[in-house]
């Protein structure tokens, strides 16, 4: 049975107990719509669909993403780097990948996944930092305070969830349009999933990436 997290705890994944061949990090989300009556229903505005995006950072020992991709117009391009996200699907290493992007979370099931043979990592990499954001919410008036039911878990090559952390938005998250999710940190015999849950208001990566470079 998967152990269930709360924000601010942690589970050791380890090698004798799972099989961390190819590992599945699965999120989904469901949006919460307002009640608007039968005339509501029948003309109000449809509310738009929210596309929520998973980014993974692959950080050094110190924490620190150092491939920012290749350089382009004297700015770094994310190209090929160790930021995995919708313009750069494959890490070069081919030990971790984004499946494809769902824009709507409609559905059981998760809507977005990131395989990762966590056995191959290259040892340079000792952390993995999950950031969900919503794609162009604060243009659409979107925010976390309308996502519900949402989660990250963990589940192995055999199929079975090893730890899973359950976070849905609600009013004090009204202001919030990316939330790093949870982080994996490598350990002698296996990895360790954090749950952490912390939002912000900007709908972009990059601004928590900032706190990685």
């Amino acid at each position: 049975m998967a152990v269930s997290l709360k924000k601010g705890q942690g589970v050791s994944l380890k090698k004798a107990e799972n099989d961390l061949s190819l590992v599945t990090i699965g999120l989904g989300w469901d949006i919460n719509e307002e009640k608007k009556g039968l005339l509501g229903g029948l003309f109000g505005k449809k509310e738009e669909d929210y596309d929520l995006d998973v980014t993974a950072f692959l950080c050094g020992a110190d924490g620190k993403v150092h491939d920012l991709g290749a350089v382009q117009g004297g700015s770094p391009s994310l190209a090929n780097g160790d930021v995995i996200f919708y313009n750069n699907m494959r890490h070069r290493s081919g030990s971790i990948w984004l499946t494809g992007d769902n824009r709507t979370g409609a559905g059981d099931g998760d809507d977005e996944q990131i395989i990762i043979k966590l056995n191959e990592l290259p040892a340079e990499y000792a952390k993995i930092v999950f950031i969900v954001q919503i794609y162009q919410g604060e243009a659409r008036g979107q925010n976390f305070g309308k996502v519900k039911n949402a989660f990250i878990r963990a589940v192995d090559n055999k199929g079975k969830e090893m730890a899973r952390f359950d976070l849905s938005g609600g009013a004090a998250f009204a202001q919030y349009r990316s939330l790093l999710f949870a982080e994996l940190v490598r350990e002698s015999d296996g990895w360790k999933l954090n749950a952490i849950g912390s939002p912000d208001p900007s709908d972009s990566f990059v601004s928590w990436l900032k706190q990685y470079v």
